[in-house]
């Protein structure tokens, strides 16, 4: 089942982080960004945060579980949804405690220029 949109916007309000707090679709689900940091998923309408030692320690009861399947097991937050306080401080306190996205490499650039038919290679094969 893929995320809402409406659930998305949702923890985006309760987090009160404003444009802080991104978000972007991958594979029907969401991928949440604090300062360009991921910090945590939507799936099945679900809130992921990763797991951290800062985010276990602000949490009154730590569960967990995997976002989607195969994945490492993340800190589920649904119980606590309602509480934007505390969403905010897990989801600034978890960032805080993630290293940096690594810069992107630049790709590499293709020749755009068209070859004329005499520099373009002959065909091969049979005739």
């Amino acid at each position: 089942m893929a995320t809402d949109r409406d659930f998305v916007d949702y923890v985006h309000e309760q987090t009160g982080l404003g444009e802080r707090l991104t978000y972007k679709r991958m594979f029907g689900e969401y991928a949440l960004y604090l300062d360009g940091k991921v910090v945590a998923f939507a799936c099945d309408n679900s809130l992921f945060l990763k797991p951290t030692t800062a985010g276990r320690s602000l949490l009154p009861r730590v569960t967990e579980g995997p976002p989607y399947p195969g994945a490492k097991m993340y800190l589920l937050l649904d119980e606590f949804l309602d509480d934007g306080e505390l969403l905010q401080r897990l989801v600034e306190a978890t960032a805080a405690e993630l290293p940096a996205p690594k810069p992107k490499k630049p790709k590499a650039g293709k020749a755009t220029a068209k070859k004329t038919p005499s520099e373009a290679k002959p065909l091969r094969g049979k005739r």
